[in-house]
């Protein structure tokens, strides 16, 4: 009896080791002054208030999303604008009074983020930005009416995400737009060009906890960004956002197999600019056809990440692909 409680009790100091481990790494780091350089946010600072006033639109669990919403064409195709990590819908401003004359365009602040979220930064769980997509989608499509959601930067990793999950039969096409596909794919760049810091050990000790089915700590910060202080300051800083829960991150992004989910898309547009400072434009094409034969890639000449967005080639390019869902 001695020899097998003795056997028990080993057995549970070794199941304890990783937890212990995994309990030390999340310790060992935590979020610290909000990080300097990254992207170049200057253009996004200089944009105006919105002239267009988001309506609360219900999801499943009754928090109501804020989404921007702008009248197409008749039999137009419903297109979802995507905000990139740490921004809000006000990032569209110029682009979706552009393509609502090819579309409903809808303008969502994810959960989490916007000017006044219930909880900046963090979600309930890690797929319930998927959860509020498929929501949104079921809330705004008229019968028979095409899908077709676009996102910049993790906006577009969203979308691949989505592509890759339950709700991938409710889109019909995609358009990236310099999407984040993981931190050590080929197109990445180190830390996004400066702009993404994540807690490294804290991101490990938390996964091994989700390894085990223990989510109790999915709500602490696992990633900071270097939004500039001018922004933070001026008048669109109350829509900024520069940290992330770990759930949050987790679900911003394609899943760990990206290319699983790339190879799910259904036929999309991809563009990058040529002086993209957090992805390596090129590299997309090369990485994306290895999985997917449904992608056409255009890149923007003279054009840095954020600058993406407003760049003329970038609006004609969705204009002539929403065209097709007509």
């Amino acid at each position: 009896m001695s020899l097998i409680w003795t056997l028990g009790k080993i057995a549970l100091v070794i199941a304890a080791v990783p937890l212990v481990i995994a309990l030390g790494l999340i310790a060992s780091q935590r979020p610290g002054a909000l990080p300097t350089g990254g992207l170049d946010f200057s253009a996004e600072a200089a944009k105006g208030a919105d002239d267009v006033t988001a309506t609360p639109v219900a999801m499943r669990d009754g928090w109501a999303m804020p989404v921007r919403l702008l009248a197409g064409p008749e039999n137009a195709p419903l297109l979802i604008l995507i905000h990139g990590s740490g921004w809000y819908g006000h990032q569209f401003a110029r682009l979706g009074p552009v393509l609502a004359a090819g579309a409903d365009v809808a303008i969502p602040d994810l959960r989490g983020h916007g000017t006044a979220p219930a909880r900046r930064g963090d979600v309930d769980y890690v797929g319930q930005m998927e959860d509020d997509l498929a929501d949104l989608i079921t809330a705004l499509r008229k019968p028979g009416q095409k899908v077709v959601l676009a996102g910049h930067s993790s906006g577009g990793g969203l979308v691949v995400r989505f592509a890759g999950g339950t709700h991938r039969a409710m889109m019909d096409g995609a358009v990236l737009l310099a999407p984040y596909l993981a931190y050590d794919a080929p197109v990445t760049r180190t830390q996004s060009g400066g702009w993404a810091h994540p807690l490294t050990r804290r991101i490990i000790g938390l996964s091994m906890l989700n390894g085990v089915g223990i989510r109790a700590l999915d709500h602490l910060t696992a990633i900071q960004f270097a939004m500039p202080r001018a922004v933070l300051d001026g008048p669109l800083g109350q829509g900024a956002t520069t940290a992330y829960s770990w759930r949050l991150n987790r679900g911003f992004a394609p899943r760990r197999d990206y290319t699983a989910d790339v190879a799910a898309l259904p036929p999309f547009l991809l563009l990058a600019g040529t002086k993209d400072e957090a992805f390596v434009a090129e590299g997309y094409a090369p990485l994306m056809t290895g999985v997917t034969a449904k992608g056409r890639y255009v890149m923007v000449p003279d054009t840095d990440h954020l600058g993406l967005v407003d760049a003329p080639q970038t609006a004609a390019e969705i204009g002539a692909y929403l065209a097709t869902f007509r």
